[in-house]
């Protein structure tokens, strides 16, 4: 199964504008989204998947990451990237 991880933190302003882009496209994309907002109680999650800095989207594939996208990026090119990731994430 693919999905998108979408990690951000309390007071991020990228990761705020962010949000809506992601549930825009992974609608479109009929792809579930999830939101991890970190936190002490989500520490561990966010070590799993080695994030260092917000916002940070992850296409996974069966839990595992596949790809990533740091920092806020326009919707035109979050849409590109996610298309291209996505596409190789089903061949694989």
């Amino acid at each position: 199964m693919i999905e998108l991880l979408e990690v951000s933190g309390e007071s991020c302003a990228n990761c705020f504008s962010l949000m809506p882009i992601l549930h825009r496209l992974a609608a479109a994309k009929n792809i579930p989204l999830r939101h991890l907002e970190l936190t002490e109680g989500t520490r561990a999650e966010a070590e799993k998947y080695q994030i260092d800095r917000v916002p940070t989207v992850l296409v996974l594939k069966d839990g595992e990451p596949v790809a990533r996208c740091t920092g806020f990026q326009p919707e035109e090119i979050l849409s590109l990237w996610l298309n291209a990731k996505i596409e190789e994430a089903r061949a694989k």
